[in-house]
């Protein structure tokens, strides 16, 4: 059986091959972007096309903002066009001092795991855990139950990839599942299970909507250790008689919050309640919602809780706005942001799939290497796009939130958010996707004049 499974290839996509243009002269403007590790403040010479001035954070005066009289924010009731406080999208980067940097108490050579388990982990550079993985691998270990609450980019696949891999090799004849919100996810655990178990003879299979389910029979006929999948492929699975959940002594609910978020909790309910009495529970969450509570409740046995604090957003993230009147200057304004040097991986929020495909355009058509990612999309086109922005293919993604989430792509320069997300809620899960595994990113999001 071939163990290296990885996301198809494809072309690049792009209309044009070739780098973009150069920033074209305006009348009366200029600015630049300098990287987050300066000030990084735009700065501008007089005012843009249509009027529009903006600066980077810092540099004004909140109160200066028009429409300055913005009502308090609710997160539980989302942004309104009527009460938006744009204050919450400006926050300085905080670069950590070594006084406030987390010190663990572990190396990866003090965790008492499997010698072949330990060599790829050498390999990968793995040397000191992060805070979740300090504290969450020695109680997986153990097999008691856990419920990890910690923000993402802080290493939670990794946390109970690493114990429960420990677990399948010292014996063959455990079955672990793991749940992921989104086939992006799903798929990016799998590669990093498979990069963690080079040479041990342990299989997986990913089983997700969009691709083929002909394909992941056959490879659960052949016989698994581990199945990664989205709750509603392995729920049709599970109806099919393909998987049996009797048989399966671990389980993982990962970003569980955002499975609820997206309806998946009668599909939850359905997979945890097919499986044995006695059975190790791992729940991984950005929140503690009522919801996580009752399920927690009903399916963990004691677990033990491991809190990392951190912010709502990341304090490697340099957050601003960038202010426009009409639509014909916010293309304007975009394309000369995505011209600086450092806009290197750049991904772009929008709110519809229609105005993905449309802004993707538009910047192809302008040169950029830019492709979009929806849920309209097949999964080799979404996989490549991930690839493509991944491995530096692709400078741009744009994408829509939920196909978004779950991803995980090193070295994302910028977030922008070209659309104002719905909730705040949103907004952090958007810009998280920068500013991971202690570098620090930039988030812009367009609004407009007041």
């Amino acid at each position: 059986m071939n163990t290296q499974r990885m996301p198809q290839r494809g072309s690049s996509g792009f209309s044009r091959g070739g780098s973009s243009r150069p920033t074209r002269a305006r009348t009366g403007t200029s600015f630049s972007i300098a990287p987050p590790s300066g000030a990084g403040h735009f700065r501008s010479s007089g005012p843009s096309r249509g009027g529009s001035s903006f600066s980077r954070g810092g540099s004004f005066s909140r109160g200066s903002f028009r429409g300055g009289s913005a009502k308090p924010f609710n997160p539980k009731r989302g942004f309104k066009s009527d009460r938006l406080d744009v204050n919450l999208f400006i926050n300085k980067a905080i670069v950590a001092t070594e006084t406030e940097a987390y010190v663990p108490k572990h190396t990866f050579a003090d965790f008492a795991i499997h010698p072949e388990l330990a060599k790829n982990l050498i390999k990968k550079n793995y040397q000191n855990p992060s805070p979740i993985q300090d504290q969450a691998i020695p109680v997986v270990i153990e097999g008691k139950d856990v419920i990890g609450i910690a923000s993402t980019g802080t290493g939670k696949t990794a946390a109970f990839l690493i114990p429960l891999i420990n677990k399948l090799v010292n014996d063959k004849s455990h079955s672990v599942m793991v749940l992921a919100p989104t086939r992006e996810l799903a798929q990016q655990i799998e590669v990093e299970f498979k990069s963690f178990t080079q040479g041990m003879k342990l299989y997986s299979v990913s089983c997700v909507g969009g691709s083929p389910i002909g394909k992941q029979i056959r490879e659960l006929d052949m016989g698994v250790h581990i199945i990664i999948g989205t709750p509603g492929r392995v729920k049709d699975l599970i109806n099919r008689g393909k998987i049996n959940m009797s048989a399966y002594g671990s389980i993982v609910l990962d970003e569980a919050d955002r499975m609820l978020d997206m309806g998946f909790v009668d599909d939850m309910r359905f997979i945890l309640g097919k499986m044995p009495k006695v059975r190790q529970g791992l729940f991984f969450s950005a929140t503690f919602s009522a919801d996580i509570k009752r399920l927690c409740t009903e399916f963990l046995n004691n677990p033990v809780s491991i809190t990392i604090p951190s912010r709502d957003t990341s304090a490697n993230v340099e957050q601003d706005v960038v202010r426009f009147r009409a639509v014909s200057e916010k293309i304007e304004l975009l394309h000369d942001l995505l011209n600086q040097p450092n806009a290197k991986k750049v991904l772009i929020f929008r709110e519809t799939k229609r105005s993905v495909d449309q802004l993707a355009k538009e910047l192809q058509d302008r040169g950029f290497k830019a492709l979009g990612l929806h849920g309209d999309m097949r999964n080799r086109e979404r996989a490549r796009a991930i690839e493509s922005l991944a491995t530096d293919r692709a400078q741009i993604v744009i994408a829509t939130d939920v196909a978004a989430r779950g991803i995980d792509i090193a070295d994302i320069s910028h977030v922008i958010n070209y659309d104002i997300p719905s909730t705040y809620d949103t907004y952090v899960h958007r810009i998280g996707r920068t500013g991971r595994s202690n570098k620090q990113g930039l988030a812009f999001t367009f609004v407009p004049h007041r």
